[in-house]
């Protein structure tokens, strides 16, 4: 996971075209645990992660929504108390692309960061 956290979403090499089975079982070894859920016929990415609070799921949805607004690529959010659940998953092609699994690594990258915060209510 560390090393799709490391990477930037390419965003003018976005092809027009999903990722081969291949290429997906690769790269979703790389975030296991995320889920791969398909809603409306398109395969997504999907984790829930768990809050003290309101206020705390707030706050880690507004720091994922800084770094979506950094890498120009942006999850579906659903907001409720003490928790956060997101999907990423690419429009364009109506499904997954190596800038989804580079997205679910940074997302769950700063999940721990902030589990490791004195200040953050987890």
């Amino acid at each position: 996971m560390d090393a799709l956290a490391r990477q930037h979403c390419q965003l003018e090499t976005c092809p027009a075209n999903l990722l081969s089975a291949r290429e997906l079982g690769h790269l979703h070894t790389q975030v296991a645990d995320w889920t791969l859920e398909e809603a409306e016929g398109v395969l997504q990415l999907e984790k829930s992660f768990l809050f003290a609070d309101f206020v705390s799921a707030l706050a880690f949805a507004d720091n994922l929504g800084a770094l979506a607004e950094q890498e120009q690529h942006h999850p579906s959010l659903h907001i409720e108390w003490g928790r956060v659940t997101v999907n990423w998953y690419t429009h364009k092609v109506r499904g997954l692309h190596t800038n989804d699994f580079i997205m679910a690594a940074k997302t769950s990258a700063l999940y721990e960061q902030l589990q490791q915060s004195a200040s953050w209510g987890l």
